[in-house]
């Protein structure tokens, strides 16, 4: 079996049960702190392609919706879990003519196959990299899917700097036990890659280093 494949079951493992009774999203809100933040950044222009890496539940995807009314929002998630939720939540606010979703493997998704859409405009990616076994490889990829002046945003764990040392190794013990690792380098990933497509990225701590937004802006 590949590796792809066994992370694919590896997320519907965790997930199952979690989604089904609405564990995750009651959860999540109590220390996701980045995902509103990020949401509110992506400020795309009317008429723009959004797409969603790691779609989960369709939350942020709704939220967005929401916030943009005049943009169309694609997500894909490599969980079919998650994407029975995800569907069952774009159904439910009523945004399926603006909502689409597929299952697809970041690391190697073809969007005018998925969506018949060749580039977007934002791409946004949330608590998903920490999870990810190749998040490098999806950050180039994503990189690579932005139009001319598009924008990456990625919300996820920091390095917790700010907070108190025995807090730090408790939250990083537990987000192990939930497969979880935060990506120390994400910052200098998305530097290295704004530099090789012309543009420039952006660092946001938050929470005393609790959450961190990576933002890369394509020339």
């Amino acid at each position: 079996m590949s590796a792809i494949s066994d992370h694919a079951l590896l997320m519907d493992r965790i997930y199952r049960w979690q989604r089904r009774f609405g564990i995750y999203d009651a959860t999540r809100k109590y220390y996701l702190l980045g995902r509103d933040p990020m949401l509110a950044g992506l400020r795309p222009l009317p008429s723009s392609s959004v797409l969603e890496i790691g779609c989960g539940t369709g939350r942020n995807l709704v939220k967005a919706a929401a916030l943009y009314p005049e943009s169309r929002f694609h997500g894909i998630d490599i969980s079919q879990e998650m994407l029975s939720a995800a569907e069952k939540a774009v159904a439910g606010a009523g945004l399926k003519d603006r909502v689409r979703l597929a299952r697809a493997d970041a690391a190697s998704f073809d969007p005018r196959a998925l969506f018949g859409e060749q580039s977007y405009d934002r791409i946004f990616i949330s608590y998903a990299v920490s999870m990810i076994p190749q998040w490098q490889k999806v950050m180039a990829e994503a990189t690579n899917r932005l139009a001319p002046g598009g924008e990456l945003h990625i919300a996820d764990f920091g390095d917790m700097r700010g907070l108190p040392g025995w807090f730090r190794k408790g939250v990083t013990k537990w987000l192990g036990w939930h497969h979880v690792t935060p990506r120390d380098d994400l910052f200098e990933m998305a530097a290295e890659l704004a530099t090789a497509h012309g543009g420039r990225s952006e660092d946001k701590r938050l929470h005393r280093g609790f959450s961190w937004i990576a933002i890369v802006r394509k020339r």
